[in-house]
């Protein structure tokens, strides 16, 4: 394990430096550039374990190094949930159909710093629910960032994301969080996608870690397969989830995995 520099507060947040903020630049960049390369692969009749490959080919293109391959015996370089899956769903032999709706989660080491990110994709065209479902999870990551700031807190967050996804009759994944990341996978804290105003550690500068809401049509219960990875919802309706790794700065917040090639969170156009 890489020596872990900055202080850690009480709460067990490590508290990195300003010069660490290119690490996690570099690595949240190379991310988003797989993400980039991935659009043209997803369409209907491709499989997901097609698409992995692609991915394992873009990481070892760019000489970085998978976090996921060999993580808990994890064998694949992303993670692929389509429609009904929640999270953490294995890539393999299923074609994708028209109208599918797919969450692709990358996360490589550069020079020890780890880039976790993952987006939304759709074979085809999307129903006009899944395309709903979709607009209103990046709407609520976003606001989730927009809090990101010193003094604030992880609790606000929490709220602003809930608060977004239930006023448009959706509900909030309880079951998964985003984590602290840096020089570790992942680290404290747990990044909770619900919660009440003014709750949680207080955000300092320095901090780095995911904010990756799973948003549900229906309702926010989840259930594991025998897998032990994959997670769907217990109703079957539609699951959607968006994933960056930030830094909080001195004024607010660094988004380390922002694409510079897509605009746009509409990859499916």
């Amino acid at each position: 394990m890489n020596d872990i520099r900055g202080r850690v507060t009480k709460d067990g947040i490590h508290i990195y430096e300003d010069a660490d903020f290119a690490g996690m630049r570099a690595a949240g960049q190379v991310a988003a550039e797989i993400l980039d390369a991935v659009i043209s692969q997803v369409k209907p009749g491709v499989t997901t374990a097609e698409i992995d490959a692609f991915i394992t080919e873009e990481v070892k293109r760019r000489g970085v190094i998978s976090a996921t391959i060999g993580y808990k015996g994890y064998r694949h370089a992303s993670c692929i949930s389509v429609n009904h899956v929640v999270c953490h769903g294995i890539p393999g032999a299923k074609l994708l159909a028209e109208g599918d709706i797919l969450n692709i989660d990358v996360t490589v080491i550069v020079d020890g710093w780890y880039g976790d990110t993952s987006r939304m994709f759709v074979a085809g065209t999307p129903s006009r629910k899944a395309e709903r479902l979709i607009e209103v999870t990046h709407e609520a990551l976003m606001r989730g960032i927009a809090v990101v700031k010193p003094g604030n807190t992880f609790g606000d967050i929490g709220h602003a994301i809930q608060t977004h996804v239930e006023a448009n009759r959706m509900s909030v994944v309880r079951d998964f969080c985003g984590h602290g990341l840096g020089l570790e996978f992942h680290a404290p804290p747990n990044v909770l996608h619900y919660g009440r105003a003014g709750s949680g550690p207080v955000l300092e500068e320095g901090m780095f870690f995911t904010i990756e809401p799973m948003v549900n049509l229906g309702r926010p219960e989840t259930k594991t397969l025998a897998d032990d990875w994959t997670a769907v919802t217990r109703d079957k309706s539609l699951s959607a989830q968006y994933e960056h790794s930030v830094g909080v700065t001195a004024t607010g917040c660094e988004i380390f995995t922002l694409s510079s090639a897509d605009k746009s969170f509409r990859t499916w156009e």
